[in-house]
């Protein structure tokens, strides 16, 4: 397969760099036996979520042939670019937040946010969300982002406002890049009205899938390379530097060594991940399965919030709502059999 030398990605974090902003991809190991997160960074100029992840195991001894490559279907097009010129020329709708009163910070391009909060899933807890969003018909994302969304609102000042999120699509096996670490993130946008279902998320997220919405980005940032840096800054500083304004990003980096072959002491333990956050995206939350054990991981843009206290309440309230409902799909699951003996 020829190699494509040109990053369409890394030209516009250099120029978010540049802004201020910190643009490291955030990864954490907690050890066995231990509490706490060993930070770990990895550019997103030079790396997407999969490769960054996957250029920290290959350094601590894993060899990783393969890397997870894109599942679905649709192939790569310019067409849906050319569909989607009027949705890039629409004006950025920001919502409003109502945080309590606590301290900010200014980004900077050496600091990374501070206000970080991180939950792992017992195995256990991991096999009843994969099994449960297969019996509910929808994917593990699709549950994780309902939720999340969900204990966000509370921080809107209109808690009924629609949310707009950013949801990376790994292009592995579609896209050529000159290394298999390198970016090959592309993004749909999904956005989640209050009332909305899980499977309403599902939904939505399969239909920007299936437009092509991913490749609608890639190809932009692609025809970007006319662009010069000082143009690129400016798009950034706007927030036209995507498709619209997102609230933030919500990644995940998918199953990781189901099977337990991975045993180099400097692999073991519990795995996080979350996607940077900029000034026109102000949340980042991400989630990575490593040996059968769920994490999630949230962080906020320190221009929003530097107080980890807010942090960790949007992360209590994430893993409550998908325990709360967790609790309920499986009750749901026990007694539908003895209803239907009954009947």
């Amino acid at each position: 397969m020829p190699k494509e030398a040109f990053d369409p990605i890394k030209s516009w974090f250099v120029a978010a760099e540049a802004l201020g902003e910190f643009i490291g991809i955030r990864f954490g190991r907690v050890r066995p036996g231990s509490d706490e997160a060993e930070w770990i960074y990895r550019p997103h100029t030079d790396y997407d979520g999969i490769g960054g992840f996957a250029d920290i195991l290959r350094k601590r001894g894993e060899p990783l042939p393969k890397l997870p490559h894109i599942k679905h279907p649709t192939n790569p097009s310019w067409m849906p670019l050319i569909k989607s010129v009027p949705k890039l020329m629409k004006p950025r709708r920001k919502l409003a937040w109502n945080l309590p009163p606590g301290k900010t910070a200014l980004s900077t391009s050496t600091e990374p946010p501070p206000a970080v909060a991180w939950h792992v899933f017992s195995e256990t807890e991991t096999i009843q969300i994969r099994r449960a969003s297969r019996k509910g018909g929808f994917t593990v994302n699709s549950f994780l982002l309902k939720h999340l969304s969900k204990a966000i609102r509370p921080s809107l000042k209109d808690e009924a406002a629609v949310m707009p999120w950013m949801a990376p699509v790994n292009l592995r096996g579609k896209a050529v890049r000159d290394r298999d670490t390198a970016n090959f993130s592309a993004y749909v946008g999904v956005k989640i009205a209050s009332f909305e279902t899980v499977k309403d998320v599902h939904r939505k997220i399969y239909e920007a899938l299936g437009r092509g919405e991913h490749w609608a980005n890639w190809y932009a940032y692609k025809s970007g390379r006319i662009l010069s840096h000082g143009i690129k800054k400016q798009m950034v500083a706007s927030g036209r530097c995507m498709a619209e304004w997102y609230l933030g990003a919500f990644s995940n980096l998918g199953d990781w060594d189901c099977e337990k072959k991975i045993i180099q002491p400097g692999c073991l333990g519990s795995w996080l991940f979350t996607p940077p956050v900029l000034r026109c995206q102000l949340i980042g939350a991400g989630c990575v399965t490593f040996q059968n054990r769920l994490s999630l991981t949230i962080q906020a843009h320190p221009e929003l919030t530097a107080e980890v206290s807010v942090a960790r309440n949007w992360m209590r309230d994430w893993v409550g709502e998908i325990e709360m409902d967790l609790s309920s799909m499986l009750s749901d699951a026990v007694t539908t059999p003895a209803r239907l003996a009954a009947a």
